[in-house]
């Protein structure tokens, strides 16, 4: 038998409002390589050039995808020179990404059972 959820008055609105800002980050980060983007981005701050060659990707669909991540609050651009570097800012896609790292990612014998 599975046990009963009770919720009290109004948390019904608030899970309502969370899954509309789920859903959005879900969104972020359905593309293929936004995700792959995100994943290398986990492991430490890179620049375009780290990105492309990281994803086989060309450069001009490298920003796109950057350029959504920022705009969705993922990810922040700092300049150094004349080079931007990466990084993530959202503490939350940072702890996602180490999870869904683990269980596709990762060889079978580290992957969680």
């Amino acid at each position: 038998m599975e046990p009963q959820l009770l919720l009290e008055i109004g948390t019904a609105a608030r899970m309502l409002e969370q899954a509309e800002v789920t859903t959005a980050f879900l969104r972020a980060i359905s593309h293929p390589a936004r995700l792959v983007i995100l994943c290398r981005l986990a492991e430490g701050p890179a620049n375009v050039g780290d990105l492309e060659a990281f994803t086989g990707l060309p450069q001009a669909e490298v920003s796109k995808h950057l350029a959504r991540l920022r705009a969705d609050g993922l990810v922040a651009a700092e300049r150094l020179g004349r080079a931007r570097t990466y990084a993530l800012t959202d503490m939350r896609a940072s702890r996602i990404m180490r999870t869904l790292y683990c269980e596709f990612c990762a060889p079978e014998s580290d992957q969680l059972v």
